[in-house]
């Protein structure tokens, strides 16, 4: 049996807001407004690629653009979050942690069956919402984590070298390898090389930034053309859009600088996220792909899948999607006893709003913001409980709302979302006035 790490910092600052009874009591006389908090539950962090230079910046933001929940959603590296946590209090701001997971199922990948991965069958993205134990993981989570960590250090490694010998092939010696673009990251977000997990943009980007360096301007659309074996797609001084086309054009599998990936099963992602304490989640991508994946092709049937795979949240980023479809998922997911939250990712360069909308921008259903809503606050409350250990390891298990209890009653998701706001309401309360600085 895994032994219990010891108490953390992060659960001890929830523990100052009152005990699960104070705050219960709260949450019968809190006054709820509709669409309650604004939050946003998913966006990644420097050093995994971000369209924030630090982690304080996505929290000024997020504080400034009127949120009051926000989630950190990183890759296999938690150092981000004590900075996160740190600058979340002094802005009022309340922290979600989670963390981002790639998965196989093995049968949909040999049926063809893409999932929430619109290129690669049997490929799955699984997140886990309200992880309390990043600190202080137990033996199990570290294991997990060393071993992902391990195989995506040398998948990264062995894909820039061949990138690096692909360019110097072409004419562009870049003198790259992944310890100089680590190095690069490190740098250039201020943190420890140790804390960097290295991704495909990030690779992406060193390339893109020693072309640029090495080829001029009236010369790189001749040296892309020659990279790509095709006139580019992408203008000669768009940084993102020459960064997208490397990976995609050299990258992706069945590419001349592919590797293949290793990944965890399901089943042993879904244990990773209840070792950390969390909630598994299931991204939801609907029309953020055309066509849409088949296992999400229809929405009742996939709240039936997630049921059945005993996972109790979903999440969706609303800038993939349109409204109507936004609406007509998320209604059923809900109905289904799963709770939804929302978030940006905020994984790509440029300043896109903190608040989530739907693609274009357009507005969010005010009923669908209100299942949003809820969603944060089931997190916020999941992670308060686990502060005081009382419910939090039934819930980790992913056995349903109704069994979401070891030390306190069972609970409804609109019973937790209760508890959470009145949570999330104490918080800002106890920091009102810092968010001015």
């Amino acid at each position: 049996m895994t032994a219990e790490p010891l108490a953390s910092e992060s659960l001890s600052m929830l523990r100052q807001l009152g005990s699960p009874p104070d705050l219960a009591a709260a949450a019968r006389k809190l006054r709820i407004e509709p669409a309650w908090p604004l939050a946003n539950a998913h966006v990644h962090l420097p050093p995994n690629f971000s369209a924030f230079d630090r982690v304080e910046q996505a929290v000024d933001l997020a504080a400034e653009q009127g949120l009051a929940v926000l989630g950190a959603s990183n890759y296999y590296d938690f150092a981000a979050y004590q900075p996160f946590t740190r600058r979340a209090r002094q802005r009022g701001i309340f922290p979600l942690w989670g963390l981002e997971i790639l998965a196989l199922l093995p049968a949909e990948a040999a049926a063809g069956v893409k999932i929430n991965d619109p290129t690669n069958p049997g490929r799955m993205y699984i997140c886990g919402k309200g992880i309390t134990r990043w600190e202080k993981p137990t033996a199990r989570a570290a294991e997990l984590m060393g071993r992902i960590r391990q195989g995506d250090n040398r998948r990264m490694a062995e894909m820039t070298g061949r990138l690096a010998n692909y360019f110097a092939d072409r004419g562009i010696e870049t003198g790259l390898d992944g310890a100089a673009i680590v190095a690069q990251v490190a740098a250039r977000h201020g943190c420890d090389p140790q804390t960097v997990v290295l991704q495909e943009r990030h690779v992406a980007r060193a390339f893109q930034e020693a072309l640029f360096e090495r080829v001029r301007l009236d010369e790189r659309a001749a040296a892309m053309e020659k990279l790509f074996g095709r006139p580019a797609a992408s203008d000669d001084d768009d940084a993102a859009a020459v960064q997208a086309e490397i990976r995609t054009r050299l990258m992706k599998a069945r590419r001349s600088c592919f590797v293949e990936e290793q990944f965890v099963s399901l089943d042993e992602a879904l244990e990773l996220i209840a070792e950390l304490g969390g909630l598994a989640c299931y991204p939801v991508l609907a029309d953020g792909a055309d066509p849409i994946c088949p296992w999400e092709e229809d929405a009742a049937r996939l709240a039936e899948s997630l049921e059945r795979l005993g996972i109790p949240m979903a999440e969706f980023i609303p800038p993939r999607n349109d409204p109507a479809v936004l609406e007509r998922y998320v209604r059923a997911i809900r109905q289904a006893g799963i709770a939804v939250v929302a978030g940006t990712e905020h994984n790509a360069l440029g300043l896109t709003p903190m608040a989530p909308a739907c693609r274009g921008g357009a507005a969010i259903p005010a009923a669908v913001g209100e299942i949003f809503a809820e969603g944060a606050a089931v997190v916020a409350a999941h992670q308060f409980l686990a502060a005081w250990d009382t419910g939090w390891k039934a819930c980790a298990t992913n056995t349903g709302w109704k069994a979401c209890a070891t030390k306190a009653p069972a609970t409804s998701i609109a019973e937790r979302a209760a508890l959470g706001r009145a949570v999330i309401a104490r918080y800002r309360q106890e920091h009102e006035g810092s968010g001015r600085e």
